[in-house]
């Protein structure tokens, strides 16, 4: 009985393909985009000019373009960080956008206030957790404990926030790196400054003096005043909006400026030109929908991906370029 091989398939036919020019196809990257080379001794602006124009260059220049646009509409420019923020050494950064009145708030999770006070107290911070947990020593340090809570509990008693209380307490400490101080420079400059909480999530709330009925009162009060900052940012004007800056904060500053911006658009504000902005290192999931996708406009809602001490650095010259 002989074997019934199956048919093989036949090659297609590529005779027939519908073809058209590169001369009429739409294309992505051009040669008027690519890197230039800078000289040696090039200005910071020729630096800027000399990226290629894509992907995050791209992303960096319209958020530094809606910054300016931003601040000479004399609209709110929010940024909300996380401990690593200052952890890499980028908080001059941050307090020489509050001097020029670029930032308009600060807004920013426990860790943040706990490796700011320490910088201005003592220009060290972040421990070696492994080498201390095995301990139990780890977050012990009895004098960043007692400054937080004295803090939380006068910015619970005055009705100013935490943010703003830390921040007068260090700025009138005469502390030895006072000047390193995001919130000392915030309170100087009279630019918002916010300490949003969660309780148990700071290696201070572990220690006797910490009081959970003011911290939990002082950081609700700076939940209110970001709320003021968000409705700050209604504007009709298609072409200029507020910015929101999402700077190293992977939950926090997502969470919580979702709820302030739901609580605007519940009052009734004009949120739909605001640009917002999420910058990390990996790109997570909830800036990428609660900062980067739901609130703001197709094309208003922008992602840059690298280390703070990279990005941060050059989105200030950038915004200082588009200022001037």
């Amino acid at each position: 009985m002989s074997e019934q091989r199956p048919e093989r398939t036949a090659p297609a036919d590529l005779s027939n393909l519908k073809r058209i020019s590169v001369r009429d196809r739409a294309t992505k990257v051009a040669a008027d985009r690519v890197a230039m080379l800078p000289a040696l001794d090039a200005t910071i602006s020729d630096y800027l000019d000399c990226l290629p124009g894509y992907l995050g260059v791209e992303q960096l220049r319209r958020l530094a373009n809606a910054i300016a646009l931003a601040h000479a509409a004399r609209l709110p420019v929010i940024f909300f960080v996380g401990g690593h923020v200052v952890k890499v050494g980028c908080s001059p950064i941050l307090i020489d956008l509050m001097r020029r009145g670029v930032i308009t708030h600060l807004a920013m999770n426990g860790s943040v206030a706990i490796h700011d006070y320490e910088m201005a107290a003592g220009g060290a911070t972040s421990e070696d957790v492994a080498a201390a947990l095995g301990e139990g020593m780890w977050g012990m340090v009895r004098e960043t404990a007692e400054a937080l809570a004295i803090g939380a509990r006068a910015g619970a008693d005055s009705g100013i926030g935490f943010g703003a209380a830390l921040g007068r307490h260090i700025l009138h400490s005469d502390l030895p790196c006072g000047d390193l101080s995001l919130l000392a420079a915030a309170y100087e400059h009279a630019r918002g400054a916010t300490v949003h909480v969660g309780i148990g999530c700071d290696t201070v709330h572990m220690h006797p003096e910490a009081d959970g009925a003011a911290v939990g009162q002082a950081s609700h009060i700076d939940f209110r005043i970001l709320v003021s900052a968000i409705l700050e940012m209604d504007c009709d004007d298609p072409d200029v909006g507020g910015v929101f800056v999402n700077c190293g904060s992977a939950v926090f500053g997502p969470e919580v400026f979702i709820k302030a911006y739901n609580i605007a658009r519940n009052q009734g504000c004009n949120l739909d030109s605001i640009t917002t902005a999420n910058l990390d290192m990996i790109q997570h999931y909830r800036p990428g929908v609660n900062v980067v996708a739901r609130p703001a406009a197709p094309g208003r809602g922008l992602a840059i991906t690298g280390q703070h001490e990279l990005t941060l650095p050059l989105l200030r010259m950038a915004i200082l370029k588009a200022l001037h």
